[in-house]
């Protein structure tokens, strides 16, 4: 850039708002209060799920800004809180920010609330730290967040609670996780706060619809509001920009700094996107403050309070908040005395989650400084933003470096934006000591980055907090020895040699309910789908017949699939595995692999069936039976297909909290697959999306047994989760030809899965995740908003029409025979099968969005919205 641009990118050019660039391109406006183009700009995403990003301009996190200014809008979001609530109840209030943006955020909320207690999500597990909690942020690129409270009771009180966001846009987030809550943990008041108030007339009027369903009070404090308005085909728009804004790809040893940048100078050339991945410059990672060389990178010493956590993931009370105060000044003057003599402009720069501590920290700092030096504040990032040189434009430089934390979702890229080319004379770089790794000063790491475009680099370390030792909990009593499997005939049609179920038998216990009285108890909250089982389908003599066409078609292709999952577990996993299924879809697949392997390998391999349970996990006292009598580094989970990977991330959830309460190490939380369309697992035999014949029933091809049920008047403390087995229907049970019409085909299939295995051990199989992006983008375009209701692929389209109240079934236009059995159940219901082009599913089932018995039908019929 040149000293023009470097100033107006430190300051922000007079009369250019950030956010014109991409509104003048996009025709995307904002709308609302005078306020919201000074607190708002506009960047594109990357790679976007939606076109547009909202870029605050005082949170802290894309854009450098002013320490006092960030921790002042919290601060006052915080008061107001205090207000509305009145002395007595802001007393009893508890906050929840969210990870990783509102961090900070919501710290500062915490602060100008009084002594409130603070606690924010996040996406690093803590080994120690049991779960109280989690939920998914639909519309981000990393959705799962943990609650890791270091005292369980922290959102057990009945106080209100205050959950705090960057920005309030389409409301799902805090839905979701007012819902979860309010299962666990009722109160009586809730208060959400954002900075930003976005949502559409749409979505307006569901806060308050939603605080009459959960008979709690709602409201809702931001510092200004608005909408976003976007014209037909933007997100299109949105793409073509990005590709064609985004910089090639080139030798990072001679591509030029940031600062040697061309500027734009005619509107026909377009701007240069300005990823700064330029070679680092070297220099010492150690020596003594003050004495660092142009592009050195220095370590300065906090000394940080060891009984003070380094921000709110496992709890931040009002003591903990009382010695930081105290601390404060005393570290601010040693990062003062470690800058270089001349440093007019310093960038003190957070760490993802680690928002809070950096923030007090320049705060501080600019106190410490007074108007000598200009203070300002951003961190890093996980979110994917296309960079742009220009005014009109948010995020004018990138800086592209991996994640250095170990992350548990794997490794990655991480950003830091308007660092490059800013001007700064000096940055702090402040992390937790789980981030200070080898990764963060290897020369493609943050450290060599920043040193590659500031002057002098400074590091600081937070020592990461780790709840506190105490005496490990009592495990809880239960009988010395858990019940014995059940086994066919006494459960179930399969041979007793073919499986074994942890569970208990509740044949005699009426469950079902109406397929319309549950959906409409599930989706108003007030009933979880494991509570109670939709009344057993009985198939039409049509819709016999394509199950038995079906089958036929597909055995081969079934038998391929079998075999080549098998051979893989064998391989990679153990030569000896524990085939435990998910019941009741994984337990066919369970008996088809445990067949391939006494076919082709003579081996006899022990099988069973667990219950897992969306928003519930695993069944613990499954988990124990089986740490009790196997190695369960041996236990591979089998489940029939993946949609969009729910259930693979429960288990991984389920298995670390259960590490935790039991101690018991070792389960692996890969799931083995017959079909992966969901690109959710690394373990499969395909990942076609086919018709598997097993999805086309309910218990008649399982065995007659019923979905799991977990239900707190059945199912106790020291019990398997339960289910029916309903030998009235022995008549019509197809279980042992289904799996026989398979097995019958293993032979003519021998030497294809040889070739097919081969190929995948040798091919990388790295989960993509593209079904979840996949139902994320069909939930916002067809105004759900809620992931849970979109079922993608064969076999989830086939249990909403047989289970739920369907709205409507999208199908990948040209799909054949593999459709024809969800066709015909969508004709039986009156659901419209709309063809769509390019669905990376076959089809898509979406669950009725505004589902009354009033809005359906009593017969559970779907109208169109």
């Amino acid at each position: 850039m040149t000293e023009r641009a470097h100033a107006a990118h430190a300051e922000g050019e007079t009369g250019v708002w950030s956010g014109s660039w991409v509104a003048e391109r996009l025709g995307v406006e904002l709308a609302g209060d005078e306020a919201l183009t000074g607190l708002l700009g506009l960047a594109l995403r990357r790679n976007p799920k939606r076109a547009h990003l909202l870029v605050s301009n005082v949170l802290g996190k894309h854009v450098p800004q002013s320490p006092s200014v960030v921790y002042g809008h919290g601060v006052a979001l915080g008061r107001r809180v205090r207000e509305l609530l009145g002395a007595e109840a802001a007393e009893g209030a508890v906050v929840l920010g969210y990870a990783e943006t509102a961090t900070g955020l919501g710290h500062s909320v915490a602060d100008g609330l009084g002594s409130a207690p603070y606690l924010h999500s996040t996406r690093r597990a803590v080994a120690g730290v049991a779960r109280a909690g989690g939920f998914e942020e639909s519309h981000s690129h990393a959705t799962s967040h943990l609650l890791l409270p270091q005292d369980p009771a922290l959102l057990a009180g009945d106080g209100p609670l205050v959950l705090v966001d960057d920005e309030f846009s389409t409301g799902n987030t805090v839905l979701n996780t007012i819902r979860a809550l309010h299962e666990r943990y009722p109160r009586k008041r809730y208060v959400v706060v954002a900075l930003v108030d976005m949502r559409s007339p749409a979505d307006a009027g569901r806060l308050d619809a939603f605080a009459g369903e959960i008979g709690a009070r709602v409201d809702l404090v931001t510092t200004a509001s608005g909408t976003v308005r976007l014209p037909p085909g933007v997100l299109e728009k949105g793409q073509e920009l990005v590709a064609r804004y985004e910089a090639p790809p080139v030798d990072p040893a001679t591509e030029p700094t940031t600062e040697a940048l061309p500027e734009r100078t005619t509107e026909a050339t377009p701007e240069r996107t300005t990823e700064a991945t330029s070679e680092p410059a070297s220099g010492p990672t150690g020596g003594s403050p003050g004495a660092a060389s142009p592009g050195s990178v220095e370590r300065v010493d906090l000394r940080w309070p060891h009984d003070v956590p380094d921000g709110g993931r496992h709890g931040f009370t009002a003591a903990d908040r009382d010695r930081l105060e105290s601390a404060l000044p005393g570290m601010a003057a040693r990062i003062a005395d470690a800058l270089p003599a001349r440093a007019r402009r310093v960038l003190v720069l957070g760490f993802e989650e680690l928002m809070y501590a950096p923030l007090r920290l320049a705060q501080a700092l600019e106190q410490a400084v007074g108007g000598d030096v200009d203070v300002r504040y951003s961190t890093t990032t996980r979110s994917p933003v296309l960079a742009v040189d220009d005014p009109g434009y948010a995020i004018r430089t990138r800086l592209v470096f991996p994640a250095h934390d170990d992350p548990a979702d794997g490794p990655g890229e991480r950003y830091a934006y308007n660092v490059a080319g800013a001007g700064f004379d000096a940055v702090i770089a402040v992390v937790d000591s789980a981030a200070d790794t080898p990764a963060l000063h290897a020369p493609d790491g943050l450290a060599a980055r920043l040193a590659a475009h500031v002057p002098h680099v400074l590091l600081a370390v937070v020592p990461s907090y780790v709840p506190h030792a105490s005496p490990a909990p009592q495990a809880p009593e239960r009988p010395p020895m858990l019940p014995e499997p059940l086994r066919g005939p006494a459960f179930s049609s399969y041979a007793p040699d073919e499986v074994g179920w942890l569970l208990q038998d509740l044949s005699d216990v009426t469950l079902e309910a109406p397929t319309e009285e549950r959906e409409e108890a599930i989706q108003s909250g007030g009933a979880h789908y494991a509570e109670s089982l939709p009344v057993e389908y009985q198939p039409s003599e049509q819709y016999q017949e394509l199950f038995h066409a079906a089958l036929e078609s597909s055995a081969a292709r079934l038998a391929r699939a079998v075999g080549a999952v098998t051979d893989v577990v064998l391989t990679e996993r153990s030569p000896r595995p524990v085939l435990v299924s998910l019941a009741r879809a994984g337990t066919p697949v369970g008996v088809l692999m445990r067949r391939w392997a006494r076919f082709r390998h003579g081996l006899d391999l022990p099988h069973y069936a667990v219950s897992i349970v969306r928003g519930r996990g695993i069944d613990a006292n499954a988990l124990r039976w089986l740490a009790d009598h196997h190695d369960p580094a041996d236990v591979v989970f089998v489940d029939g297909w993946t949609g969009k990977g729910a259930i693979t991330r429960e288990l991984a959830a389920a298995l670390r909290d259960f590490e935790v309460s039991d101690g018991v190490t070792g389960f692996d939380p890969e799931i083995a697959v017959l079909a992966d369309p969901g690109s959710c697992v690394r373990t499969y035999g395909t990942r076609d999306d086919f018709l598997i014949p097993s999805a086309c029933l309910n218990s008649t091809v399982s065995g007659l047994i019923s979905r799991t049920v977990l239900r707190a008047d059945l199912v106790g403390p020291h019990d398997f989760h339960g289910a029916k087995f309903y030998r009235e229907l022995a008549g019509a049970d197809l279980s042992p030809a289904f799996l026989d019409a398979v097995s019958a085909r293993f032979p003519d299939v021998t030497e294809s899965v040889d070739a097919h295995v081969k190929e995948l051990l040798s091919a990388d199989r790295t989960p993509t995740w593209e079904g979840w992006a996949a139902v994320e983008r069909i939930s916002e375009e067809y105004g759900i908003h809620d992931v849970n209701l979109v079922k993608p692929g064969v076999g989830e389209t086939t249990r909403v029409m047989l289970r739920r109240v369907p709205w409507k079934v999208l199908a990948r236009a040209g799909a054949g025979a593999d459709l024809d059995h969800v066709r015909l159940l969508a004709e039986q219901r009156g659901v419209p099968v709309e063809e769509v082009a390019d669905l990376p599913y076959t089809c898509v089932g979406l669950i009725h969005p505004q589902y009354t018995r009033g809005a359906t039908g009593a017969d559970g019929k779907a109208v169109t919205l």
